[in-house]
């Protein structure tokens, strides 16, 4: 006897198995497929990290406008009612 189990309760596999859903819609197409995740290459990264340094860069000067120039900080204001 297998401890915590009595011998009357013990449930077979199967029914267990028969209990399991079928996976629906975006799970059921990609159950056959196999992904596989490469690393971005030097090139990659390069290009990625300059448009992120340059619209960094965009909106601290586009912030500091916003600040410092009184016409440009009326007319975000009044764009964004």
């Amino acid at each position: 006897m297998v401890k915590g189990f009595s011998d009357n309760e013990v449930k077979s596999d199967t029914e267990i198995k028969e209990q399991k859903k079928e996976k629906k819609g975006l799970a059921a197409f990609l159950k056959g497929k196999k992904f596989t995740y490469t690393l971005p290459g030097k090139k990659q990264i390069n290009i990625f990290g300059s448009i992120v340094l340059g619209l960094n860069m965009i909106l601290i000067l586009l912030v500091i406008l916003y600040l410092k120039n009184q016409e440009f900080h009326d007319f975000v204001f009044n764009v964004g009612r």
